[in-house]
């Protein structure tokens, strides 16, 4: 065997192993990847878990609100109803010493 045929065998030899030194790195590369991943998509599940708890919160906050804002309108009609019932009684009364 010539020298150089040695040569090419032995440069054939390294870059299978540079080549498959490069595939090593980039499937580490894909497991870190993957790992990031997960760990993003963990991350996000647990934000998503905690944004609904504060929605369901916030709607039985605002269910509250809406059912004492129901109540306070009605107690504002009633107590309008009362004043106008009074106002009606003054002016009976006042029209009542005008006439005499």
């Amino acid at each position: 065997m010539s020298v150089k045929a040695v040569r090419e065998i032995d440069d054939a030899r390294d870059n299978r192993g540079d080549d498959f030194e490069s595939l090593e790195a980039k499937v580490y590369q894909t497991i870190e990847l993957l790992k990031a991943a997960r760990e993003a998509r963990a991350a996000a599940e647990r934000e998503t878990q905690r944004v609904r708890e504060q929605m369901r919160e916030q709607a039985h906050e605002f269910e509250a609100l809406r059912r004492e804002l129901v109540g306070l309108r009605r107690e504002r009609e009633e107590v309008r109803a009362r004043v106008e019932k009074m106002l009606n009684q003054i002016d009976g009364l006042t029209a009542a010493e005008g006439g005499r």
